[in-house]
């Protein structure tokens, strides 16, 4: 059992200002396999003021300077790409391929794609040739207080400390307590790499505690947040007293709206997509919206890839999906599925339970259901697991309309082979992202949404533009 009690604070690893103890749990086997500390008002209040104290002068840096140090960060990065991964499977369930091949790279993705955009940065613009000596300057925040979630560590660690480091920014990162051990991989990469002490700062806590501290704290000047909307609202709240920036990317209950002339693996692709790491992805394409002559396939072809999904432990190779992160998530995604069951959707494949021949670890069948109205539980909840829900639709209309019924609004699929009316589905369905025909989006896409998933814009230029002031300057001289 590893001892991970202390605390990235300074430049240093310290003890927490007081014993408060978790054990962290490995999914697969539910036993402990390291110790954290959560913090203390005190830990916090320590690590914040590292970060006002280093922000004076790294805020000056040239930007030259903060490339340099992500530069080294992304090299020891991939160095450590083995030990990173392992304490994912650890912590959170990814098995070992995915670990490494999708949830350790996706960090080495964005990393590489900060860079890409940073070097074309202008931090200084003209305004527009109808105001010639009009500038917007982009300046940093200051202290930046980050807190990420567990089911994709590296992905959102990487979207919020990356960004702020080149923007001059100084941070203070809250990993989340159930997946605190990659982040703490991630802290001992940093101090390699040489960023001056304060620059970053990681602090283990719970939400009401840590998280909270952070989003009063009066030394704070910006919250990004990940996590439940549930959350988002509470920090929003709890953050209003001291009027700082608040970027919150939340939840979603994507639709993947499936026309009848779609490609023949549109189904296979969408199924596979939404057990993907578990179903523990804001942006799964959880309802698949299939039109009524091509209906019946799609429910036999979605329950045929459920039954066909392997399950195995997080320790072992192969293309298979782990467990779900955590007790308490299990037992809430088997509460959905009988709230499924018991409001008529048709259950097609999965169900309750563990699997066939597992007694111990969070593991969910992965399930379909058919025949599902847009106003059932399973249709309007976030679930986080492998659960499917399926719904016919007779129209383009009525897809669009039972698409943007929700409260949600992350990302939203569409599979045609009609150009044309891609396009134009794309542009009426209410969400911050649309994906046509399996096709992903480009290095520096923003990742971000709508309504109750937050409005945040992470990655690319528009990631660094969101750890950024902009500062309007007239009278510019401009010799």
């Amino acid at each position: 059992m590893l001892d991970k009690r202390k605390f990235y604070i300074n430049g240093e690893w310290v003890d927490p200002a007081r014993a408060n103890d978790l054990e962290v749990i490995d999914p697969s086997t539910e036993e402990t396999v390291a110790v954290i500390s959560l913090g203390d008002r005190a830990d916090t209040d320590r690590a914040v003021a590292a970060a006002k104290t280093a922000f004076a002068s790294w805020s000056q840096t040239d930007p030259a300077q903060r490339l340099s140090h992500v530069e080294k960060i992304l090299e020891i990065y991939n160095r450590r790409a083995q030990g990173m991964a392992e304490a994912i499977s650890h912590e959170m369930g990814a098995p070992q391929d995915m670990s490494l091949g999708d949830q350790v790279a996706a960090g080495t993705w964005h990393i590489q794609n900060f860079i890409t955009a940073f070097k074309d940065f202008q931090f200084i613009r003209p305004l527009g040739d109808h105001a010639p000596n009009s500038m917007v300057a982009w300046e940093p925040v200051g202290v930046v207080g980050l807190i990420t979630p567990w089911n994709w560590p590296m992905n959102q660690v990487t979207l919020k400390v990356i960004p702020a480091i080149l923007a001059g920014d100084s941070c203070v990162l809250k990993p989340s307590e159930i997946a605190p051990l990659s982040s703490m991989v991630f802290a001992e990469i940093v101090h390699e790499a040489g960023l001056p002490k304060g620059v970053f700062n990681l602090v283990n806590g719970d939400g009401p505690g840590v998280g909270t501290q952070l989003s009063t704290h009066k030394d704070v000047d910006m919250i990004s947040f990940t996590g439940s909307t549930r959350a988002g609202i509470a920090i929003t709240k709890a953050a209003a007293d001291t009027l700082k920036k608040v970027v919150l990317e939340l939840g979603g209950k994507g639709a993947n709206i499936v026309f009848a002339d779609a490609d023949e693996k549109a189904v296979v692709r969408g199924a596979r997509h939404c057990f993907y790491n578990s179903g523990q992805s804001c942006n799964a394409p959880t309802r698949m919206l299939v039109e009524r002559s091509v209906y019946d396939q799609a429910v036999e072809t979605a329950a045929r890839v459920a039954r066909e999904t392997p399950i195995a432990s997080a320790h072992q190779p192969g293309r298979h999906i782990g467990p779900v992160v955590s007790r308490q998530q299990w037992e809430k995604i088997q509460d959905l599925i009988q709230k499924g069951i018991d409001e008529g959707a048709r259950l097609v494949a999965g169900g309750t339970g563990l699997p066939e021949g597992v007694n111990r670890g969070y593991f969910v069948r992965p399930t379909v259901f058919a025949d599902v109205s847009n106003d059932m539980t399973i249709a309007q909840q976030e679930i986080f697991g492998p659960v499917l829900s399926i719904i016919p639709f007779d129209s383009e209309e009525q897809a669009i309309e039972i698409a943007n019924d929700t409260p949600y609004g992350l990302t939203n699929y569409v599979q045609s082979q009609d150009g044309a009316r891609r396009n134009q589905v794309a542009r009426r369905l209410r969400s911050g992202m649309v994906e046509m025909n399996g096709q992903s989006r480009g290095a520096g896409a923003a990742f971000g949404g709508v309504k109750m998933s937050g409005r945040a814009r992470e990655g690319g230029i528009m990631g660094l533009e969101e750890f950024m002031d902009s500062k309007a300057i007239s009278g510019w001289h401009r010799d």
